[in-house]
């Protein structure tokens, strides 16, 4: 079908399967920033441009110290080298994971392009710095590894001159062409947009481009772009709703809408996108809760885009490959219970969440399978039958006043193939 120029026409186009499916992807937020990486503790390191504005942060004092005070954002750029930067190494990593799509940074609020981009004259990755086109590069990585390619751009640019004097004229004769060359040229499967939040979507002309996109462009019939088209979109209007570290906008949870579409929530393994020296092992994640945020995040129908922020020498810092590794291990294993599966129970779910795929229903719990459990979710009925996906072990199924109670056998610990969460399917 075509699809009008309005929200109500652009938000009956159905997110595509394929994201619905997929439950997990990575982010890459890597640029010029990614030359200081720095930041206070809890900030995001991706906004340093910005931050050395103001002579009170602690990122303009860094700045002062480290580079002088006569160092311009703008200088980083020749020392973005990416020399240790390997396509099909990330690829690899990615792949490992368990993900099955990935979000590059092709252009943050600083109007850095990591691609060859015309509208970006000596001010993207080609013209000036690794002289390299990293989407490119990806791109053609990911082929054959079951991860699909796909892109965030920001919609506004901290200094762009046009963008100062008139927004709307910049959207019209800067940013729909440069988004429209993106496209076109790479053909992702998500555009996640963002930085929308200063104007509404009439002044971004949001629906006259995605109405293109739905349209007209090589990506239509497969495209999922976000919610994040005007400061009035989130969680209202677009794609696929997106929370960011659990937060949509004004402080409202996922909890507080009425969802008819998928959601995707993104955050970093830290406080920041992209690297910050500054933090430590205290603001990391562990394996363990990396993986509950994703189970959890499935059991309520949504996708979990996990950030990695590398170095500026092209290097994935070795504890976000550590934890990527570690998901995909437990994926390699348990990823019955969340590719491919829905909703399950709208019910508050914590120690034990559900997921579904068909008539097949799966449970997932932050304990050893020991001794017995019950799942209250569940309905107990003849012939149903229960088992791990982590270890072969007989599992009885009883009745426990109407519901299912699981008795596990004693199982060794060193036979089970994974650790933190555990999986069970139950079919007839």
């Amino acid at each position: 079908m075509k699809y009008g120029n309005d929200w109500q026409s652009l938000n009956s186009r159905p997110v595509p399967e394929w994201f619905a499916d997929a439950k997990f992807g990575i982010f890459i937020h890597w640029g010029v920033y990614s030359v200081p990486a720095y930041t206070r503790r809890g900030d995001y390191a991706e906004w340093y441009m910005r931050q050395i504005e103001d002579p009170a942060t602690e990122a303009r004092k860094f700045h002062d110290r480290v580079y002088g005070k006569d160092f311009r954002y703008e200088d980083f750029a020749g020392m973005f080298k990416a020399e240790l930067f390997d396509a099909g190494q990330w690829a690899d990593i990615i792949r490992r994971s368990g993900a099955k799509y990935m979000n590059l940074v092709s252009k943050h609020h600083d109007g850095f392009c990591m691609y060859k981009s015309d509208y970006a004259w000596n001010w993207n990755s080609v013209d000036i710095g690794p002289h390299r086109d990293f989407c490119l590069e990806l791109k053609n990585a990911l082929e054959g590894t079951g991860v699909r390619f796909g892109v965030y751009h920001s919609v506004y640019e901290w200094f762009n001159p046009l963008y100062l004097k008139d927004p709307e004229e910049y959207a019209l004769k800067h940013l729909h062409p440069m988004l429209k060359e993106l496209v076109t040229k790479y053909e992702p499967a998500t555009l996640f947009t963002d930085g929308e939040w200063d104007h509404d979507s009439g002044v971004w002309h949001s629906t006259e481009f995605l109405q293109w996109l739905y349209n007209e462009s090589p990506v239509k019939d497969f495209i999922v772009p976000n919610d994040r088209w005007g400061k009035e979109t989130r969680g209202r209007l677009g794609g696929n709703f997106t929370t960011e570290y659990g937060i949509i906008d004004g402080g409202r949870k996922i909890e507080d809408i009425e969802l008819d579409r998928p959601f995707e929530e993104c955050r970093g393994i830290g406080r920041s996108f992209g690297l910050n020296r500054a933090e430590t092992t205290e603001d990391y994640l562990s394996a363990k809760e990396l993986l509950t945020t994703l189970v959890d995040l499935v059991a309520k129908g949504g996708n979990f885009l996990l950030n990695i922020g590398p170095a500026a020498d092209g290097t994935i810092p070795v504890i976000m490959e550590e934890r990527l590794l570690q998901m995909g291990k437990w994926l390699e294993v348990n990823g019955g219970a969340i590719y491919g599966t829905r909703l399950y129970t709208k019910k508050p779910q914590k120690g034990t969440w559900y997921t579904k795929k068909g008539d097949t229903v799966y449970a997932i719990i932050d304990r050893f399978p020991f001794g017995s459990a019950t799942f209250d979710e569940i309905p107990f009925r003849e012939g149903l039958k229960a088992r791990l996906l982590s270890h072969p072990a007989p599992l009885t199924v009883e009745n426990d006043g109407g519901k299912a109670r699981i008795v596990f056998p004693p199982i060794d610990p060193d036979e089970v193939t994974c650790e933190h969460l555990y999986a069970l399917e139950f079919t007839e």
